[in-house]
């Protein structure tokens, strides 16, 4: 069960101002920050997570999308995530990846937003700040982990889609064991951490969501090398106009593949000339100043890419 007192609390703190009820009805009507009217128009019902501006006609399905809308802090993200957990309202009916097994965060997560007695929290928050990753992180991110269970031992990253949903998590473990990573059962054609992106942006492509949180920036984690089509048709739909491509030095064929991709869509590319260490390793302010060096992909430097590649590899025939 939702408190909803502590959601019309929060709902209230993070819109401005104070909703009034209407009589009998799960609904409260704000003043919008979306206009400026002298009547309350925006309209929230706090159990099915609906909105709507009655003068801007700004509105959505569900509170995740309300506060991305408010620019929401990451204490507010956090404490949503928290308030609302897995409640019915975040998903869709109509929503045609309803009709597939959700996504689920395992039953023995743990937010590691608030302290817990077990040595395993330590552990976990031990392991995230020697990667570089801070309290604000593991708040914006929603962090957890599992002390027991099959994710036992291992620090637990969720994926949310722009509407609030869960769309995918890792699983890594904080022991080093020979498996490292245990993911989400379920991986679909998703867009990584897509409830935090700002498509009027540029854009930073990387392979892990450790790599997208060292970079700190407007960012989507591949969960791997290539790019699968749900994103790159949005990347095209919403017309990017530019994206920085960050990948491991293993992946050149890959980035290339995507340089030449974008490209085609008059996308403005800037490879990031990565050495032998990731994102992750090399640390926010190191990542800053690869990012401020690099330059824009003209063809003839694609070009020059693909042929130092063939030379490789015959090379190594």
């Amino acid at each position: 069960m939702i408190d909803q007192n502590k959601l019309v609390y929060l709902i209230d703190r993070t819109i401005g101002s104070k909703g009034q009820k209407l009589k009998k009805t799960n609904e409260y009507m704000y003043w919008s920050p979306f206009v400026s009217h002298h009547k309350p128009k925006l309209q929230v019902n706090i159990v099915t997570g609906k909105w709507h501006c009655w003068v801007s006609n700004a509105g959505g399905h569900n509170l995740f999308q309300l506060f991305k809308k408010l620019n929401a802090t990451q204490e507010q993200f956090s404490e949503l995530h928290t308030i609302v957990g897995d409640s019915p309202y975040r998903k869709r009916k109509d929503d045609s990846e309803t009709k597939n097994k959700q996504v689920e965060l395992p039953k023995e997560f743990l937010s590691l937003a608030y302290k817990h007695p077990s040595p395993v929290y330590k552990n976990a928050m031990m392991y995230l700040y020697k990667r570089g990753i801070t309290r604000e992180d593991i708040l914006k991110y929603g962090i957890g982990y599992c002390d027991q269970g099959l994710y036992t031992n291992r620090v637990i990253i969720p994926s949310y889609s722009e509407d609030g949903q869960l769309n995918f998590f890792v699983g890594r473990d904080i022991f080093e064991s020979k498996m490292k990573y245990r993911n989400s059962p379920t991986q679909k054609d998703i867009i990584g951490f897509d409830l935090f992106i700002n498509w009027d942006e540029p854009i930073v492509l990387c392979e892990g969501p450790f790599d997208a949180i060292a970079i700190k920036r407007n960012v989507i984690p591949l969960f791997g090398k290539t790019i699968l089509s749900k994103l790159k048709r949005k990347i095209i739909e919403k017309k990017v106009k530019s994206i920085y491509i960050s990948l491991d030095t293993d992946a050149i064929g890959d980035s290339m593949k995507m340089v030449e991709n974008f490209m085609n869509h008059n996308i403005d590319v800037y490879f990031v000339k990565l050495t032998e260490k990731d994102p992750s390793d090399l640390g926010f302010e190191k990542v800053t100043e690869l990012l401020k060096e690099t330059d824009k992909m003209k063809f003839s430097d694609l070009m020059r890419m693909k042929l130092n590649g063939k030379t490789k590899r015959h090379m190594e025939i």
